[in-house]
């Protein structure tokens, strides 16, 4: 790769789909990978759920009490949250804005609803959709996570049905049915809106 690089636009990226649809997979590939490294950074997000195996404050998530959580929310300090299943999630506007402001996208791993507030906000920023081929095999990837009990898969695929209604709404649409198509896909479509 040339060492002067073309000057990326500086936008808000938004990964979204429903659960086991491989956006957050996508999401971390896109970051490890060297061509997008200070380039694309990610949000950390807020939420009150508790770590899961060696997920660590700051890196994965801010884990906050629920308490702290709600006032960050009451006092306007989330570009968006969102109550997903038993838990909150929140963007932090602040880290948002100063990488905007350093010349670096930012890239959301969020759901649906979240989406569709970040959308509300910031009109300009570039909306993603993640999907499986079918909900067949979005069914098999869930389970096959090994992460839920079947009641709460059955939610996740309930879920999952009304969020794939909102595709039509995002700017582009990537069907992962192979991880490295997809991948290439995204690659394709921060190209053609970021460069």
């Amino acid at each position: 790769m040339s060492s002067t690089r073309k000057k990326l636009k500086a936008r808000v990226v938004i990964l979204s789909g429903p659960s086991g649809a491989g956006k957050t997979t996508l999401h971390d590939r896109l970051l490890s990978s060297p061509r997008w490294k200070g380039r694309v950074v990610r949000s950390v997000s807020a939420t009150t759920r508790k770590p899961r195996g060696k997920e660590r404050h700051g890196r994965e998530y801010l884990f906050l009490s629920p308490r702290m959580f709600a006032y960050k929310a009451r006092t306007g300090q989330f570009l968006e949250w969102a109550r997903v299943f038993d838990h909150c999630y929140g963007t932090p506007m602040k880290a948002v804005r100063e990488n905007l402001r350093q010349g670096r996208s930012v890239l959301l791993c969020i759901d649906v609803q979240g989406a569709r507030a970040v959308r509300r906000r910031i009109p300009k920023a570039l909306s993603i959709f993640v999907q499986t081929p079918t909900m067949k095999e979005l069914e098999r990837r869930l389970k096959g996570r090994g992460t839920d009990p079947a009641e709460a898969i059955r939610l996740r695929l309930k879920t999952a049905a009304k969020e794939m209604k909102e595709a039509p709404r995002y700017d582009q649409v990537i069907v992962n049915d192979d991880l490295d198509r997809a991948f290439r896909d995204l690659e394709t479509v921060l190209e053609r809106e970021l460069l």
